[in-house]
């Protein structure tokens, strides 16, 4: 995990592995900036989403026991929204480096969309 101190917040670069584990353990709220059609057509089970039109930092879930941590396509998304969430005054903020693709191509499961019959379906793991 890489870590930058803004002013009096902490804005936190999470590797796959990890935000793949903090998954399992339930320990994370992560929260998908992608558009809604990237969404529903691949993404990380559990994940929330809140598409970087539309992003709120009052509209976040309260940073209790589990950190916030954004994704996107590639990590740029997920960057610009952590940064905006810290410029609102959240303390600590993490986003996902590289992305659902990078998620993707460490062979992480997600859910993806069965193209014959447009229905969800478990991909990798």
């Amino acid at each position: 995990m890489k870590t930058e101190t803004i002013g009096d917040a902490t804005f936190e670069t999470w590797s796959v592995d990890e935000v793949a584990q903090a998954v399992a353990n339930k320990s994370i709220v992560l929260i998908d900036v992608r558009t809604p059609q990237e969404y529903m057509f691949e993404h990380i089970e559990g994940a929330l989403l809140m598409p970087l039109a539309f992003f709120k930092a009052d509209a976040l879930p309260g940073q209790g026991e589990k950190r916030i941590v954004f994704h996107c396509g590639s990590g740029v998304r997920s960057e610009r929204v952590s940064r905006a969430a810290i410029d609102a005054g959240l303390k600590q903020i993490a986003h996902m480096e590289g992305g659902f693709g990078a998620w993707k191509t460490a062979q992480k499961p997600y859910v993806g969309t069965n193209m014959s019959t447009g229905a969800p379906q478990r991909v990798g793991g």
